[in-house]
């Protein structure tokens, strides 16, 4: 399994930071996110731009603090969490996910890749939160 986490300090309230990460309406902010369709209670699938579908389950839902999903493509499958607090400057993010790579392959490449998509997301977040 492998496991990454990064975390940093956005400036925008709580909420406005919460919105972005679960609303599965609101992904233009997203650059490597093509679509997202909701496919049940607690069920999504994220389309990259390249493609990859990505299921995701909604597995916690604590508002403003915690949301956790599992997920799984035809290359990983895993879970993520997002921890949110809130603070002088704005708002802290911490997000973990672990992840177990289906193709042995792809194993030397994985964390890079991992830590990659996590600085891409939180960079396309700061955008979204100015």
């Amino acid at each position: 399994m492998i496991v990454s986490n990064i975390t940093s300090i956005l400036k925008a309230d709580i909420r406005t930071i919460w919105q972005a990460v679960t609303s599965p309406d609101d992904y233009a902010w997203r650059s490597d996110i093509h679509r997202i369709e909701v496919t049940g209670t607690n069920h999504f699938t994220e389309y990259t731009t390249g493609g990859t579908a990505t299921r995701f389950t909604v597995t916690a839902c604590e508002p403003c603090r915690r949301y956790e999903l599992d997920m799984e493509n035809e290359n990983i499958s895993g879970h993520w969490t997002g921890i949110f607090r809130e603070n002088a400057q704005g708002t802290e993010v911490e997000f973990t996910e672990y992840i177990t790579v289906r193709k042995w392959w792809m194993r030397p490449f994985a964390r890079i890749y991992l830590r990659m998509q996590q600085q891409r997301y939180l960079r396309d977040l700061k955008r979204r939160s100015l």
